[in-house]
C-alpha cells in the first residue's frame, strides 16, 4: 500500500514530549528477541544520532534566530527519540555482544540496500564496503569466544553467516582513495538519496561506539582490535558520506532526513515482530510525520522551493532486515581483491596502496592476531558457515 509522508499529519510537536516515565522503556530480551528486531534498534539509532548532529550543525551555521529556536524544539524531540530507541538495548548484553550485533546490522543493511540500489557506481559502493563489514565479524565473533567463551551464532542466531570476508588488514587504505564521487541531486533517483543517508548514518554510528567503547576493555588484543576496526569505520564513513550530492543546500538536506526518518520508521514499523518494540515505531513515525512537514516549511521560506522537487512522491518498498546469505557468497566469490584507486576500484595493490600498508600494518596486525590468538587457546577459528563451505577456496578450513 502506497503511503505519502507529504500527505499525512502526525502529532502536533507541542504534544510530543514525553515524561521520564513514558522514556523509561523495557528492554528487548536478548536471549529470545528477534535477531532482527535488535538490528533494527541499533539502526535507528544512528539515524536518530545523524539527525541530531545534523541538526546541530545546521544550527551552527544559521544565523537566524527563529529557525535556529525551531530547529532546537524538534532536535529537542528527536534526542528523546534517540534515548527511547538506544534504551531498548539491554543492560546485561556486553559490549562485545553488542558488537557483534552492530556488524550483523552492517552486514544485512548494507546487502540489502546494495540489492535494491538502481544505481551501478552506488551499488558497487555498497558491495565494497559490506565485504569488510562482513569480515569485521568474523574477527569480533573469535574475540567473543576467545574472552567471553561463547559463539557469536547465539547472537546472529544462523541469520547471518560468520566467516572470513576481505581480510580486514587489506583495509588500511591511502585516505585519498577513501572519496567517491557523489549522486548527482538533480538526475538521481530518490530513493538512492535514502540508501545514501541510511548507511552513512549507520556507520557512523559504529565508527562513534567503536571510538568511545574500546578503550573500556582491560584485555588488550579487544582494546588492539577495536582501534583497528574503528580506524576501518572512519575509512568506511568517508567512503559514505562522498556519495552524497555536496550541492546539496542545508533546507534540501534537512527534509532528506525526515523523510528517510519516515521511511525507516514506516518499514520497521511493517515488519517489527514485538509488539512493544512496533509501538515505539509507529510512535515515532508519528512524531516524524510532523517534523518532516516542519522542514519542509522551512526550505520553502528559505530555499524558495518545494521539497516534492526532491522527495519521492511516495515511500519506496519497505527497507528490510532479512539473510543476504547466497547475494554475499556471490560477492565474496567475485570481489574479494578489490581496492580502491582515486574514486574507482581496481584489483592491483597499487603503489599507494602497498605505502601505507606498509606504514600502518609494517608486519602482523591486532586483527590477525585475534585469529593467532583463537587458533592458540581453542583451535583453528570460529566460523559458522550454514551453506556450506567457503566460496573462495583459499580461505576454506576444516570445521571443528
Amino acid at each position: 500500500m502506497s503511503f505519502n509522508p507529504l500527505e499525512q499529519r502526525g502529532i502536533p510537536l507541542d504534544r510530543q514530549l514525553r515524561n521520564w516515565r513514558e522514556l523509561n522503556v523495557t528492554p528487548v530480551d536478548p536471549d529470545h528477541c528477534d535477531p532482527y528486531t535488535r538490528c533494527r534498534i541499533i539502526t535507528m539509532n544512528g539515524i536518530e544520532v545523524e539527525a541530531i548532529l545534523f541538526s546541530h550543525q545546521l544550527a551552527r551555521h544559521c544565523p537566524d534566530m527563529e529557525v535556529k529556536q525551531q530547529l532546537a524544539r524538534t532536535r529537542y524531540i528527536e534526542a528523546q527519540q534517540q534515548k527511547a530507541v538506544n534504551w531498548l538495548l539491554p543492560g546485561v548484553s556486553s559490549v562485545l555482544e553488542t558488537t557483534i550485533a552492530y556488524e550483523q546490522v552492517a552486514v544485512d543493511l548494507t546487502a540489502w540496500v546494495a540489492r535494491m540500489e538502481p544505481d551501478p557506481y552506488l551499488k558497487q559502493a555498497y558491495q565494497f564496503g559490506v565485504l569488510e563489514d562482513f569480515d569485521h565479524l568474523y574477527r569480533y565473533a573469535n574475540l567473543y569466544e576467545i574472552i567471553e567463551h561463547r559463539k557469536a551464532e547465539t547472537i546472529v542466531d544462523g541469520l547471518t553467516e560468520v566467516m572470513p570476508g576481505r581480510p580486514t588488514p587489506l583495509h588500511h587504505r591511502h585516505p585519498v582513495d577513501n572519496v567517491r564521487e557523489p549522486y548527482d541531486r538533480t538526475k538521481t533517483d530518490p530513493l538512492s538519496k535514502l540508501h545514501a543517508l541510511t548507511i552513512m548514518s549507520a556507520e557512523q554510528q559504529t565508527m562513534n561506539f567503536y571510538m568511545n567503547t574500546g578503550p573500556t576493555y582491560m584485555e588488550p588484543i579487544a582494546r588492539q582490535l577495536y582501534q583497528e576496526i574503528g580506524l576501518i569505520e572512519e575509512e568506511h564513513v568517508t567512503h559514505y558520506e562522498s556519495l552524497v550530492d555536496p550541492g546539496e543546500t542545508w533546507w534540501e538536506q534537512l527534509v532528506n532526513h525526515e523523510y528517510n526518518e519516515c521511511y525507516l520508521y514506516h518499514s520497521f514499523m511493517e515488519q517489527e515482530s514485538d509488539p512493544k518494540v512496533k509501538a515505539i515505531w509507529e510512535l515515532h513515525l508519528n512524531m516524524e510525520l510532523e517534523h518532516l512537514h516542519i522542514a519542509c516549511d522551512l526550505m520553502r521560506r528559505h530555499d524558495g522551493r518545494d521539497p516534492a522537487e526532491v522527495l519521492a512522491p511516495e515511500l519506496p518498498n519497505v527497507l528490510t532486515f532479512e539473510p543476504n546469505k547466497a547475494y554475499l557468497r556471490e560477492l565474496i566469490a567475485e570481489q574479494l581483491d578489490l581496492t580502491t584507486l582515486g574514486a574507482g576500484y581496481v584489483r592491483e595493490a597499487h603503489e599507494r596502496f602497498e605505502a601505507m600498508q606498509e606504514a600502518l600494518n609494517g608486519g602482523t596486525t591486532p586483527s590477525d592476531r585475534v585469529l593467532a590468538e583463537h587458533d592458540k587457546l581453542i583451535g583453528g577459528d570460529y566460523r559458522l558457515e550454514t551453506e556450506g563451505e567457503h566460496p573462495v577456496a583459499a580461505l576454506r578450513t576444516e570445521q571443528r
